[in-house]
């Protein structure tokens, strides 16, 4: 892990992932697992992504001005995608590691092809208190099983009608809380190792210089081009680890 051809790939990949980031405002832990997954293994790259999802994703979550009202509003589907991580993290002793991989590869798929769809989907104010704890545990559960929290959390997230900057400061509060949570299941399941965590908070470095690139290229890539690209690497992404995963 620590030679210098897997310390670059690892750099490499978190600079670029905070390039998305820095651009789109999401996608720093769904670029890095998905690219880490492929090269070096789901168990590895679910510990590398740690530190820097948690670093540059505290911040989205306690800026905005809204931290309140989005806990009162969102709190049992929070609450559940927490706990439900520590269920899905179970299955990754007990589930070979290949069939855990292809879950992934299909989830970034499945992300993606409801980015570049553009579907929409709406969850009445009525139906949250039912449909939020339900969406939640499937979350966290998944979260915990392949490390990706976008499925089905932000497409739930989405489709509340929250205005952007409750959405974006909601999506931090999801990332946050699940980042904690995965980091607790994988140090009780001993595949969080100390060198694991010392790279993982060397790679925040990466990942802010990522951040700052691409929020100055951000003025001159349109935010839409870039999102699509964003969503067939994903597909490119997902397929390579579906395939690694069967052959």
């Amino acid at each position: 892990m620590t030679d210098p051809v897997t310390i670059s790939l690892i750099a490499a990949t978190f600079l670029m992932a905070g390039c998305v980031k820095g651009v789109i405002g999401l996608g720093l832990p769904t670029i890095s697992l998905a690219v880490l997954t492929a090269t070096i293994g789901l168990h590895p790259a679910m510990g590398l992504m740690l530190a820097p999802s948690l670093v540059t994703n505290v911040w989205q979550a306690v800026v905005g001005g809204n931290g309140v009202a989005i806990i009162a509003r969102i709190w049992p589907f929070l609450t559940m995608a927490t706990v439900g991580v520590w269920f899905g993290a179970w299955f990754l002793t007990r589930v070979e590691v290949s069939v855990l991989s292809a879950l992934l590869g299909a989830l970034l798929i499945a992300y993606a092809l409801v980015g570049l769809g553009g579907a929409r989907f709406t969850v009445s104010e009525s139906r949250e208190r039912w449909v939020g704890p339900i969406i939640g545990a499937v979350n966290g559960v998944l979260t915990g099983m392949t490390g990706s929290f976008a499925v089905p959390g932000i497409p739930y997230l989405q489709a509340l009608g929250l205005p952007r900057d409750k959405l974006v400061q909601a999506m931090g509060m999801l990332f946050t809380a699940s980042t904690l949570a995965l980091a607790v299941s994988l140090g009780g399941k001993q595949l969080l190792s100390a060198e694991l965590g010392l790279i993982s908070v060397a790679a925040v470095v990466s990942a802010c210089i990522g951040m700052i690139i691409g929020r100055r290229a951000r003025r001159k890539i349109p935010e839409t081009v870039f999102r699509r690209t964003f969503y067939l690497a994903l597909v490119a992404l997902g397929g390579v680890i579906i395939y690694r995963s069967v052959i």
